[in-house]
């Protein structure tokens, strides 16, 4: 599956103005001291939205690397501001909440892939809609082999297309030099539910290699190479289950299963980003890759895969919460919206403290003024 994508390029004016928004100075690898203790309750600019009379339900599926911050951050935060409005999320993968919202069996799918040209043309009307910036870390379990071993899109696209089957290949020897490498199968690890890691990370290889983007393409779904070594999970929790009880196995996981996956023993590359430099996903090195951003189209659907920049990570993305223009009534267009315009609120919802734990970084200055009028659209 082939999806339009565009890219954008960004000048230093407008990652100026996202750090200042931002304030968030940690790395991947190591975020615990700037872990704030939550304070939404007694934030005045939080006490001061408008509340709903009548109690309004909102409904919410789709993807897993976006739950963590969803459900377990935003859901308790906002009902202490807004406890007329209910929130219910599930973990079901990008696809999943796609198609819920599209169908209208939910009021917000979480995604971290922007709906296809195809998409958008046979349902109308919706909104991709981003509220965070995050990324996606290639983990492997790998006994004896220290530190963060380098990978790139070729090399990895030639594991999962089975011509690269050993941990010794000489293709992988090649990108570690000094590494003491086992000879044993790769067994590498896919999603196999509908997922926008899925979609992002096939984005990569289709980057780096022709003959993957020419064979296989990139989606949220994808017909994958059909090899006997070859697992499939469900969902980031399944992707790093699976990889914790399979020895020299090799997978992609959403960073805000970061921290889990490594306190499960699993190791995260260096990936070669298009300067040829191998880069982890830190904090700058993510912010380096956001700061090409110049240009975003008026429906924000842009692809932040491969970026420009000696140290800018390869694989980032917007989060998104997809919805409907048209809501069934006012109410419920209301209380999505006062929910959408706290989420992306870089005071509220899109401040560090929410998302630091999930190594999520804010929205940047001229993305969050898209997102606000994307958000005003919202009727019923």
């Amino acid at each position: 599956m082939k999806l339009h994508h565009t890219k954008w390029f960004a000048g230093a004016a407008v990652f100026s103005a996202w750090i200042a928004v931002s304030g968030c100075g940690t790395t991947a690898t190591n975020n615990s001291s700037n872990i704030t203790t939550k304070s939404v309750e007694n934030t005045a600019a939080n006490q001061s939205a408008a509340k709903t009379t009548a109690t309004v339900s909102l409904s919410e599926t789709g993807s897993s690397l976006l739950y963590p911050l969803f459900n377990t951050e935003w859901i308790p935060a906002y009902h202490k501001v807004q406890p007329s409005v209910q929130i219910t999320a599930a973990s079901t993968g990008s696809g999943t909440g796609i198609s819920d919202a599209t169908a209208g069996t939910v009021d917000i799918g979480a995604s971290d892939a922007y709906m296809a040209d195809a998409q958008m043309a046979q349902t109308p009307g919706m909104l991709n809609i981003p509220v965070a910036i995050s990324a996606q870390q290639v983990m492997y379990n790998l006994p004896g082999v220290k530190g963060h071993i380098h990978l790139n899109g070729a090399v990895l696209a030639q594991i999962y297309e089975g011509k690269v089957t050993y941990w010794d290949d000489k293709n992988i020897r090649a990108l570690n030099p000094g590494v003491s490498l086992p000879h044993q199968l790769i067994k590498p690890v896919y999603r196999s539910d509908g997922s926008g890691d899925t979609f992002l990370f096939t984005q990569y290889l289709s980057h780096a290699s022709a003959n993957w983007s020419q064979q296989y393409g990139y989606g949220t779904s994808i017909s994958w190479p059909g090899l006997a070594t070859a697992i499939g999970a469900k969902g980031n929790d399944g992707v790093v289950a699976a990889l914790s009880k399979t020895k020299y196995s090799v997978g992609y996981v959403g960073i805000s299963w970061l921290d889990k996956a490594v306190q499960a023993g699993l190791a995260y590359a260096a990936l070669q980003n298009r300067a040829g430099q191998y880069v982890l996903p830190t904090t700058s090195n993510i912010q380096a890759a956001a700061a090409a951003v110049k240009q975003v189209p008026s429906d924000e659907r842009v692809s932040l895969i491969d970026e420009p920049g000696a140290d800018s990570y390869p694989i980032i993305n917007f989060e998104y919460l997809i919805v409907k223009k048209t809501q069934p009534s006012a109410s419920t267009a209301h209380a999505l919206q006062g929910f959408l315009k706290w989420a992306i609120d870089p005071a509220k919802g899109n401040a560090a403290t929410f998302l630091t734990p999930v190594h999520f970084l804010p929205l940047p200055a001229n993305i969050f003024t898209k997102s606000q009028a994307q958000i005003a659209q919202i009727t019923g």
